[in-house]
């Protein structure tokens, strides 16, 4: 492989991750990944009717409380951030 060619992928690679968040960069804790999965993944449950259609019938609920209890998940969804270590 090339300097050329590791350049255009180091390029393209960071074009994606400015773009897109979730998909981290070099300096991404654990604890900002795990949030961004559970996000991501709430967010698929509330914008898609037939599964919060089917997670309100596995646990008894209606479909706006299921979707009121993903968007409150959302605020923290794997609780407080750990203490940040100062340098």
């Amino acid at each position: 492989m090339t300097s050329q060619e590791r350049y255009s992928q180091h390029a393209q690679l960071e074009h994606l991750q400015s773009k897109y968040v979730g998909t981290g960069h070099a300096d991404t804790t654990k604890y900002e990944w795990a949030v961004n999965q559970h996000r991501d993944s709430l967010a698929l449950y509330v914008g898609f009717d037939s599964l919060s259609q089917y997670i309100s019938i596995a646990e008894n609920e209606t479909i706006g409380r299921v979707k009121f209890n993903a968007l409150q998940k959302m605020i923290q969804p794997c609780g407080p951030p750990p203490p940040k270590e100062d340098e």
